[in-house]
């Protein structure tokens, strides 16, 4: 299977970076770095040769000198912004003060770097920036990326293309197939893209909830039940092995069942037959059987909780399905999706998240999966009164777990530099202001701007 998924860049692809400022010496040391790290760097003396490169070449981040002659690089910045809304800026120079950081921030630079730093401090804000324009593309791509997805799985990390691959691969055979993942990662549409998929297209895909059945009504729920068979049994009644014929049965949650119909299941995969409750009777099923769950079989097998030659039975083929906390940028595609789909439902625009919102979802450990994601972007839809979703209307509990996951790849010193500088930005350089929230003195502030 080759997926049609659309990305914002393909990983092959070098970044292209713009540096600009009047320093050949700042040049040559900026441009040597970055190629070092696998970019593709262009470089400018000023701003009119830099307006020249950006209507000319694609780019993805300009880092630009705050002071030049004749045209200052607060000017480019105000440029890019207002003509190259896909392009990320930097600010760097060697002339700091809180009133030009707090400028840049304010008219659209991504970060604001004082000189002189050091190549790491360099790759990391450059690292940032790309980071959040991959993102923003992800987001803007979203609803397109999920017309466009195999079986309605949305994603292009590498752990689901193997689930995609997986599912090509086995489609085609009548072997038996567990999928396994934690809740609400999406076995069921794995199990239902297998089945579309096959040969067996055509017929029916029933799906079962092995643990949202009372014990005492699933052996007749599946295998059916004759007339007299139990109190109540005023018909004969087929089951879902029956309905299933020539498709597949789908047994979520297989791990719930009883030992009692571990044995009963286990000789319906066996032989291809079932007997009605209240029948002696046996009958031979065309069936493809698919299982799924979210427990660990071999703990269970090993605690005796679930039978080993059931388990070997439906453990012919594994797809681990991986927790959307581990895929990446899916995230902000399924996010995506799921705004456009819920946005349709309502007759709204689709909404548009806000960069550091994106950052909060991609940051968050999301316990409930896929599952959880949708019904925040469900929530967030319904209750969103702009067009654009921030920060503050996430859930409360997503916010603080960003919070508490914010800043531990930097410095100490650097993590404290970035968040004054927040802070100054938040209050328009208020320096009084700014302290008072910091809980420092006006002095301390300015000694750490400073030495920042």
């Amino acid at each position: 299977m080759v997926s049609l998924l659309k990305t914002a860049r393909m990983p092959s692809e070098k970044e292209r970076i713009l540096v600009v400022d009047d320093s050949p010496e700042t040049l040559e040391v900026i441009e040597r770095n970055l190629i070092s790290h696998g970019y593709l760097v262009y470089t400018a003396s000023g701003v009119a040769e830099a307006i020249r490169l950006l209507e000319e070449t694609p780019l993805d981040l300009v880092i630009t000198d705050f002071k030049m002659p004749k045209i200052s690089g607060i000017d480019l910045v105000r440029h890019v912004r207002e003509n190259f809304r896909d392009t990320q800026i930097i600010m760097v120079t060697g002339y700091p003060s809180v009133n030009s950081a707090v400028k840049a921030v304010k008219i659209g630079a991504e970060a604001y770097l004082p000189k002189p730093f050091t190549d790491e401090e360099l790759l990391l804000v450059v690292r940032r920036a790309l980071e959040k324009l991959t993102i923003r593309k992800l987001a803007k791509e979203a609803p397109e990326t999920a017309s466009l997805a195999p079986h309605g799985i949305i994603g292009e990390s590498p752990s689901i293309r193997k689930v995609l691959a997986e599912v090509s691969k086995v489609a085609p055979s009548s072997a038996t197939v567990l999928i396994t993942g934690e809740s609400g990662t999406g076995k069921e549409l794995v199990a239902r893209a297998i089945h579309y998929n096959s040969p067996r297209a055509s017929a029916p895909f029933v799906p079962v909830n092995c643990g949202g059945i009372p014990e005492g009504l699933l052996e007749s729920e599946l295998f059916g039940h004759v007339k007299g068979a139990f109190t109540g049994a005023t018909g004969a009644r087929a089951g879902f092995f029956h309905a299933a014929e020539r498709g597949s049965l789908f047994l979520d949650e297989v791990s719930e069942t009883s030992s009692y119909m571990q044995v009963k299941l286990l000789r319906a995969l066996q032989e291809k037959e079932v007997c009605m409750v209240g029948s002696s009777r046996a009958r031979k099923v065309d069936v493809r059987f698919l299982a799924a769950t979210n427990k660990d079989l071999h703990s269970l097998v090993r605690n005796g909780s679930f039978r080993e030659d059931l388990f070997y039975r439906l453990n012919v083929i594994t797809i681990n399905i991986p927790p959307l906390r581990e895929r990446g940028e899916d995230i902000v595609l399924v996010a995506g999706h799921f705004a456009a789909r819920f946005a349709a439902e309502m007759g709204r625009k689709i909404p548009h998240f806000s960069d550091e919102a994106l950052r909060v979802l991609r940051s968050y450990y999301w316990p409930g999966n896929v599952r959880e994601l949708e019904n925040v972007i469900q929530h967030l839809v319904v209750m969103s009164e702009n067009d654009v979703i921030d920060v503050p209307e996430l859930p409360p509990l997503m916010r603080f777990s960003a919070l508490r996951n914010q800043g531990f790849d930097m410095p100490l010193a650097q993590m404290e530099a970035e968040y004054i500088r927040n802070v100054l930005a938040s209050v328009n350089g208020n320096i009084t202001r700014a302290a008072q929230i910091l809980e420092i003195d006006r002095k301390t502030l300015r000694a750490k701007l400073k030495k920042n």
